[in-house]
């Protein structure tokens, strides 16, 4: 799934070439992908001109003139390119964005799990899933008391507290190992039993391991590409997500790779200490 590095250099690779343009025509190949009636979702957007996007957690947030917003979430493998609309529809093609000077917007998703929900803009906080998320990395919201606070009233273990959107939102399941690792934290330590010191430098390694994938724009393992079909560059700097089997770069044990509430989880059980 895409995290917030990836959506946030899909937002800045799409931003160019879809701002300023307006919506000709809309086609709904698949119409699951709309919360909305599909039908209403044409008809309000059509005419419609593309002001900005934003983001915000794993969201997309498409600014339109009249005050529309379409909230998108690319969940596992949700993708959008520019074409012409005269080229031959793809098989995992489910909407299609025409715009005024020849050029259209195309939204690919293999699993068919991502979502487009038009709302009136400043009402994404309270009728969209935005309104579960808590904050986001490097922000004012997300300080180290907020977290700490946030922690010492989770029973669940530290992987699946921090994979809770309402907790911070933005990381999946590649950045938790990361930071886990980082900050030698094993991923099954209860959250509420984890020492002040190792919860600030855990705190510090989410921010800053958001940061710099952020700017190495993104993580491809899979699928992932942005808006240009260009992969990203952090997968380069992993050092224990899909390298199970393999030695610590810290310490030289084998990386193991469990299932956490069902998610594949790696990590190196002799630098990595668990608190219970």
């Amino acid at each position: 799934m895409p995290e917030m590095p990836e959506v946030e250099t899909v937002r800045r690779t799409l931003t160019p070439l879809v701002k300023g343009k307006t919506i000709e025509k809309i086609v709904v190949w698949y119409p699951k992908i709309i919360v909305n009636d599909p039908d209403e979702f044409v008809k309000k957007l059509t005419n419609k001109k593309i002001l900005k996007i934003d983001r915000y957690g794993k969201y997309l947030l498409f600014r339109f003139n009249d005050d529309l917003t379409m909230v998108s979430h690319l969940r596992m493998e949700g993708k959008y390119h520019l074409v012409t609309p005269d080229a031959p529809k793809q098989k995992h093609e489910h909407v299609e964005f025409i715009f005024t000077d020849g050029t259209a917007l195309r939204y690919d998703d293999v699993r068919k799990f991502g979502r487009m929900h038009l709302v009136e803009t400043g009402t994404e906080r309270q009728t969209t899933g935005i309104r579960h998320l808590g904050p986001e990395p490097n922000t004012d919201e997300f300080s180290l008391e907020y977290f700490r606070d946030a922690l010492s009233k989770k029973k669940k273990n530290i992987k699946n507290t921090i994979l809770d959107q309402t907790v911070v939102c933005g990381l999946g399941n590649i950045y938790v190992d990361e930071v886990l690792w980082q900050s030698k934290i094993h991923p099954l330590s209860s959250a509420k039993k984890i020492p002040s010191d190792k919860v600030a430098d855990l705190y510090r390694n989410i921010n800053h391991t958001i940061a710099v994938a952020t700017k190495e724009r993104g993580t491809t393992v899979h699928t992932y590409l942005d808006a240009n079909g260009e992969t990203g560059g952090y997968q380069n700097m992993l050092q224990v997500y899909d390298h199970a089997g393999e030695q610590c770069s810290s310490c030289g044990t084998v990386l193991e790779k469990i299932k956490v509430n069902g998610r594949g989880t790696t990590f190196c059980s002799h630098c990595q200490v668990l608190y219970k």
